[in-house]
């Protein structure tokens, strides 16, 4: 069974932290690449971070460069984001995403496995 569960989300102050975590099922972790995307309100979905197999690639959406890190224990089929220096246009639904390819694409078409989301708020 392919499973994504996803959370940590939550309100926070701008300027603040959170981590989310996404806990995987085998089958949807294994041998690929992970995301997380976001969905702000009234916005299209949208690629946040990616992270290979091996954990030796990353890419991130250029707004969130130097404030947040994908990082992943291969042993927990767990991938995580730390968030940092948040900002109000932060605030989402946050999805994590299994890929279909050990390195991370951009793109949500290549991500064949999908959470529920979580929010996060960023007050202002």
């Amino acid at each position: 069974q392919v499973q994504l569960v996803e959370s940590g989300g939550g309100l926070v102050q701008a300027g603040g932290s959170l981590r989310l975590t996404c806990a995987a099922s085998e089958r949807a972790f294994s041998n690929k690449a992970m995301g997380w995307f976001r969905r702000p309100p009234g916005k299209e979905r949208e690629f946040v971070a990616g992270i290979s197999w091996s954990g030796g690639i990353t890419r991130y959406k250029d707004s969130v460069k130097g404030r947040f890190t994908i990082s992943r224990d291969n042993a927990k089929n767990t991938v995580y984001l730390q968030m940092d220096s948040l900002k109000p246009e932060d605030t989402a639904v946050y999805y994590c995403a299994g890929c279909l390819y050990m390195i991370p694409t951009q793109s949500a078409p290549d991500f064949g496995s999908w959470g529920q989301g979580t929010q996060v708020t960023v007050s202002s």
